[in-house]
Parts: C-alpha cells; structure tokens; sequence
C-alpha cells in the first residue's frame, strides 16, 4: 500500500517531510489509531461535509465526532454528511473511508478542530486503509495555516 498520488504530490510540491507507518488493515480511524500503537487524538479524520455551493472538509480527532452545530456556525446555513458517492468522486485516488485530512490537496475548503493545534505528532490517512502518514506538529500547522479552526468536535 502507498500514498495517494494526489497528496503525495501535494505533500512534495509543499517541500513537507513526512513518514509512512503501515498497519493492518482497519475499517475506521478509531481502529487505524488503536492497530497503530497511537492515540486517537493524534490521528486526524477528514469528514466531508455538504454545504450550501459544494463541499467542505472537517478536520477532526479520531476519538472525536463533528460538531454539526459548529460547523453549521462556520458556513452560515445547512449542513449535511456528504453522500459515498459524492466523497469518492472528491477523493478518486483514495479508498472509501480512507481520505487525507487536506482538503487543499482536493481543493475542498477544510475547517480543523483546534484539539489537533495541541499534538506534538499528528497522524492521517494516506488514502488506503494500511499506512498512516506522520507529521511533527509544526508541519501539520503549515498545511492547515489557511484554515478556519475552531472547537468543531466533541469526544465519543
């Protein structure tokens, strides 16, 4: 298993270094988080969220669910789990289930949950369901700088 291609080349374009870590294969982030010896607050989920005028991105901890209200605050109008379908079109090189949490790679406007500002190390999906890409917790913040942040989440 790999890196998607798209956020391999996004990752290289913004001269980020990263690692790979490869895990057993698992269905969730929760899950990647626990086969990966890692913290749940460490990994960062992408949820893709429909909005008014197209797509957005919540940035969110794997021990955490998004705060609809919130985000709902953020875009000013409704908001709604985005359809499979719909993600898989977004991502095309990824695995359902499996995406990026840089909607910039995609160009899908993202917001991020402030929760992530805290890790020192900040693991996500590399668009499969067996490697987990790593970031220090400067790097992350260099890719998610543009981003609205906010408290977008609450623990499961």
């Amino acid at each position: 298993m790999s890196v998607a291609p798209t956020l391999r080349s996004y990752l290289e374009d913004k001269n980020i270094d990263y690692d790979v870590m490869v895990h057993r294969p698992t269905a969730t982030s929760a899950q990647t988080a626990d086969a990966s010896h890692v913290s749940g607050d460490c990994v960062a989920k992408g949820v893709v969220l429909s909005c008014e005028g197209g797509f957005k991105l919540a940035v969110v901890p794997a021990s955490c669910n998004v705060r609809m209200d919130a985000i709902r605050d953020f875009v000013e109008g409704p908001v709604s789990l985005a359809a499979e379908d719909e993600i898989v079109s977004l991502f095309h090189d990824c695995d359902p289930g499996a995406i990026p949490p840089l909607g910039a790679a995609y160009g899908i406007d993202t917001i991020v949950d402030d929760r992530l500002n805290d890790q020192d190390d900040v693991y996500f999906e590399a668009g499969d369901h067996e490697c987990l890409v790593h970031l220090t917790r400067m790097q992350f913040r260099r890719m998610q700088e543009k981003c609205p942040h906010g408290n977008i989440a609450v623990h499961m």
